[in-house]
């Protein structure tokens, strides 16, 4: 429970604990921002890093210090996503069929659905997962065990990954110092949560209609 609130403390205050990493660190926060981007967009293991919330806040900090240069950040947390993206891409190609092998309780059919789905809509759902937390960790995962077309994959891997991290970072280097943003940090990150999660309600709501 204690770690629960800790890591809910880290989220919701995560413009406070990056000033902290960066008066503490200097230019390796650098370094510690992009680890904590590949993790998220790398690892099936890590969903629960913060992303969009983390973009906003490190363009937030860019902009009122001198340690962070956004034109520089920019490129490097694109970079570290699109090498996490890649990396759980090829770990579902190469090793995703034996987990399904293994968990019996998962037909096999569903790999076969996720097939299909990926050749119809592969490449928007790879753009709409880039800003849903936690679907954007297993999106490449699923992508690879999926076995899409990696020439396809990668094309709209990259283009979701330029309008997901310059968009975040650069609408916290614009907005994330107004007064009303920083009394009010807590409710701007479940908005964009808010906000990241309007699609995949759009879409659930879409197949309903289009089933009735």
């Amino acid at each position: 429970m204690e770690i629960l609130k800790q890591f809910l403390d880290v989220f919701l205050h995560l413009d406070a604990h990056l000033d902290a990493i960066i008066n503490q660190y200097q230019t390796l926060t650098y370094f510690i921002l992009c680890l904590i981007i590949f993790c998220e967009t790398g690892l099936v293991a890590t969903p629960f890093l913060p992303g969009d919330s983390l973009l906003f806040a490190a363009g937030a900090l860019a902009a009122k210090n001198d340690v962070l240069n956004v034109w520089l950040l920019i490129p490097l947390l694109f970079g570290s996503a699109i090498l996490g993206d890649n990396l759980n891409y090829f770990v579902g190609k190469t090793i995703g069929l034996k987990v399904f092998d293994k968990l019996k309780f998962i037909k096999r059919d569903y790999l076969t659905k996720t097939e299909e789905f990926y050749e119809k809509h592969g490449g928007k759902t790879i753009i709409i997962a880039r800003f849903v937390p936690i679907v954007r960790t297993f999106a490449p995962f699923v992508a690879g065990v999926g076995a899409m077309n990696y020439r396809k994959y990668i094309g709209y891997c990259i283009s979701g990954g330029i309008i997901w991290v310059t968009l975040l970072t650069l609408a916290g280097y614009f907005f994330g110092n107004l007064e009303i943003v920083k009394k009010n940090f807590e409710i701007v990150i479940f908005g964009i949560i808010g906000v990241s999660l309007l699609p995949v309600i759009f879409q659930f709501f879409k197949m309903k209609l289009a089933k009735q």
